[in-house]
């Protein structure tokens, strides 16, 4: 019997590949088999790259002519299908766009197939990238493969539970305000949301609200999204927002004493369970030569994000979704209509609104002139139920939105952040913890994953088998 590729890492495929331990057909072949086998259930996949087999057979065939190969060559990827893919259809979760073929791709998917990657599918996501669970009226709901009855999270739900369950080794995901990071928390994965202006986002949609919004590598290991984040970094000359500085590939080791401050608090109730894995993770680091401190963060404490960047989103998506839907509202999933029916704010309260976003950024960054890693929850809770009208933080209930509150802040700073996966709740659910760092210090946070990744050992551990 053939051995099982597809729960191997990308990082581990390219090797074999160039080895020629492995063909590109084999590991391609296994990865459609296996969404033929789980996607019926799980409903990551949305779209399948009808070439991505042919793709593998000339992938293949480079290896045997001993061309020069790309660090990625033959490996396969899926991406989110808010970002365009030539000659496939990108849906962004909604019936407008369900017939939509772009005639190019997106700059992040450019540049792993430049790399060698081939493109194996398109991910599901909530309709327009916008809210927290990922379903919506064209392709229907995507389940955590750690248990059916709760949500992977939105946006890039897709992408988790396609890496979680082994259908891809590595996706691309896209992050306003939770949309990376949530989902490789609730699946057990690594998300990386870097620097804002690192990753160009040209070619993802929607394109308001460009200022927060992040695309980034999805994968089971921190080498991948490593890896995934140094081909994909670099102004493209399109994306306005996108910042000259070299990719930074980081060593396993932590190279110097990494000052970590560390909190469970700021962000309202959060469970015991998570505020447990990130006291764990405090130790961890400690142990692994950090320079680990309890902090507290009154910016946070005394400003709630998600209230806040609620009304900022509102008053400029709004106009933009009105004009995209041009009175298609019946067409529309019940989450984006009711959205638009809310009243758009003030602009007292939104220039108010802007007003306390900069004061965040800037007590943000005196944060980052003492520590290089702040150390904190992803989400106050592990993967929860299908359509909350609440969520319980063990016996508190808090509104849905809740769940963005320890994130949002870091794209409006446009701060480095990561998920790593650190262990899991009382019910089996994953628990990731988020590290965040300063601007274009993505070298300094991927090395402390790195090793807090090697230290914990949970890398094989698989939903389904």
């Amino acid at each position: 019997m053939n051995e099982a590729l597809f729960y191997l890492d990308a990082s581990e495929l390219a090797a074999r590949i160039r080895a020629k331990a492995v063909s590109p057909v084999e590991v391609m072949r296994q990865h459609l088999d296996r969404i033929a086998a789980l996607n019926r259930d799980i409903n990551a996949i949305v779209t399948i790259n009808d070439h991505a087999l042919e793709a593998a057979g000339g992938a293949e065939a480079a290896v045997m002519r001993e061309d020069r190969l790309g660090p990625l060559h033959g490996v396969p990827f899926t991406a989110k299908d808010s970002l365009d893919t030539v000659g496939i259809r990108t849906m962004r979760g909604s019936r407008l766009f369900a017939n939509y073929v772009p005639d190019s791709d997106a700059t992040a998917i450019a540049r792993l197939k430049a790399a060698g990657a081939i493109l194996l599918a398109k991910t599901n996501l909530p309709e327009f990238s916008f809210a927290r669970e990922s379903v919506n009226l064209v392709s229907g709901r995507t389940v955590n493969p750690w248990n059916f009855d709760r949500t992977p999270g939105g946006s890039s739900g897709g992408e988790g539970a396609a890496i979680a369950a082994g259908m891809s080794p590595l996706g691309i995901g896209s992050d306003v305000a939770v949309s990376i990071r949530g989902p490789a928390h609730y699946c057990g994965i690594v998300g990386l949301k870097a620097t804002h202006g690192r990753i160009p986002i040209t070619g993802h949609w929607p394109e308001a609200l460009g200022r927060f919004w992040h695309v980034g590598p999805m994968a089971r290991s921190v080498r991948d999204v490593a890896l995934a984040f140094s081909l994909m970094s670099g102004p493209d000359g399109y994306d306005r927002y996108a910042d000259v500085g070299p990719p930074e590939t980081p060593e396993d080791a932590i190279p110097y004493r990494v000052r970590v401050g560390w909190t469970d608090v700021g962000f309202g109730p959060t469970a015991r369970d998570v505020v447990a894995a990130v006291r764990r993770t405090a130790g961890t680091l400690e142990g692994l030569g950090c320079d680990v401190q309890p902090i507290t963060l009154p910016s946070l404490e005394r400003r709630d994000c998600n209230l806040l960047t609620a009304i900022v989103f509102r008053a400029e998506m709004g106009p933009y979704f009105e004009a995209a839907v041009a009175g298609r509202h019946a067409e529309l999933h019940s989450i984006i209509r009711a959205y638009l029916e809310t009243p758009l704010p003030s602009n007292r309260d939104y220039a108010a609104a802007q007003d306390e976003l900069e004061g965040l950024r800037r007590d943000i960054a005196h944060f980052f002139e003492d520590y290089d890693v702040l150390l904190c929850p992803v989400s106050p809770v592990s993967a929860f139920p299908h359509d909350p009208h609440e969520i319980m933080v063990d016996n508190i209930a808090v509104p849905p939105r809740q769940v963005v509150r320890p994130t949002a802040p870091f794209n409006v700073t446009g701060s480095p952040a990561i998920s790593v996966p650190v262990g899991w709740d009382a019910d089996g659910l994953p628990i990731g913890i988020q590290l965040v760092g300063r601007h274009f210090a993505e070298s300094t946070l991927l090395r402390v994953a790195r090793a807090l990744e090697q230290a914990l050992n949970i890398f094989g551990r698989h939903p389904i088998p």
